[in-house]
């Protein structure tokens, strides 16, 4: 029987006061910021850094570096599934949404959706699916049809009326760069994005977001230590204002400067060619508690949450979906 699947969109504030909720991956950046002995500490730093590094982008008319301040809502995208009298919401995606607030004007404007990337079904992908995919092959390769289902969950997410109630633009991925691949600087330099990094080839995150419909292009943006992957619909240097773009900008290098101190907390910056590494030994950390083993760990675990209450009871149903979502 055709079933069609319906996304509904929830939104929290992060800030010092943030509480991960029970659908909330507890391996998301700002999930992990909010555990623990630290975590009212984590959230507050978190956030200053965040104001600190957009003042420092959006100089102009700001001479005391605090004109701007960014306010950042987690939007959770939940999917209905299931017929008759079992139905249920599974949170297939969560992404964050900042407001860039003008202290001089009073103005509210609203930031680029995006940003981080939170996927119960990338879990499931790339700890489940890869693993058992190769387990007794001599090359590693993935699946022909690797990400499809992936994909069109988060095409359909786009084009849902819940996405464009919360934004009238598509959204931006931001992430660190591959630590398998080599980046070559370029002569092509934007205002506000920085120097453009190109890749030697592409990674299999690259390959998968693609199929999600997104293109990737590698900017360091000005006082930057590494260049960062900007994932993207459109034309990235001209859909979106010059605000817009720093309010992603200073979301999302404060994040990895915690996850990644040894690329993006780097006491020197990337070069002509650079090759990331988190064996690098000069870089600094931030005063923010975070585990990163601990998150290695949990990626397995909820990859297998996926699978056990998701792929597998729906696993008909969503194929079907899935093939009417791609055609």
């Amino acid at each position: 029987m055709r079933q069609d699947l319906n996304y509904s969109i929830r939104s929290i504030r992060f800030d010092e006061t943030y509480q991960p909720g029970d659908s909330t991956r507890a391996t998301t950046n700002f999930a992990n910021l909010a555990r623990g002995e630290h975590r009212q500490d984590n959230l507050r730093n978190a956030c200053a850094m965040i104001d600190t590094r957009f003042n420092a982008l959006a100089n102009w008319d700001n001479p005391n570096g605090d004109r701007y301040s960014v306010e950042l809502d987690i939007l959770s995208a939940e999917l209905t599934v299931g017929t008759g009298e079992r139905v249920e919401a599974f949170p297939v995606i969560e992404i964050l949404k900042p407001m860039i607030v003008d202290q001089t004007t009073d103005a509210r404007i609203p930031g680029i959706a995006g940003n981080n990337f939170s996927s119960y079904v990338r879990d499931y992908d790339f700890s489940i699916v890869l693993p058992q995919f190769n387990k007794d092959r001599a090359d590693f390769v993935a699946p022909e049809d690797f990400g499809d289902l992936h994909g069109n969950l988060f095409k359909c997410f786009l084009r849902s009326d819940a996405y464009r109630h919360h934004s009238e633009k598509p959204p931006v991925i931001c992430l660190s760069v591959s630590t398998s691949r080599t980046y070559h600087r370029t002569g092509n330099r934007h205002p506000i994005l920085g120097v453009e990094y190109r890749q030697d080839d592409p990674s299999l995150t690259d390959r998968y977001f693609a199929k999600m419909g997104l293109r990737v292009r590698y900017f360091m943006p000005r006082g930057s230590a590494a260049p960062l992957a900007f994932y993207f619909t459109g034309d990235i240097l001209n859909d979106y204002s010059t605000l817009e773009l720093i309010g992603t900008i200073s979301t999302m290098e404060t994040f990895q400067r915690i996850y990644r101190p040894e690329i993006y907390n780097a006491n020197s910056s990337a070069g002509a060619v650079y090759r990331p590494s988190l064996t690098h030994p000069d870089h600094s950390l931030a005063r923010i508690t975070y585990d990163r083993d601990e998150r290695g760990r949990l990626a397995v675990e909820q990859g297998r949450f996926a699978e056990a209450h998701f792929i597998t009871p729906y696993r008909d149903l969503l194929a079907d979906w899935s093939a009417r979502c791609a055609a």
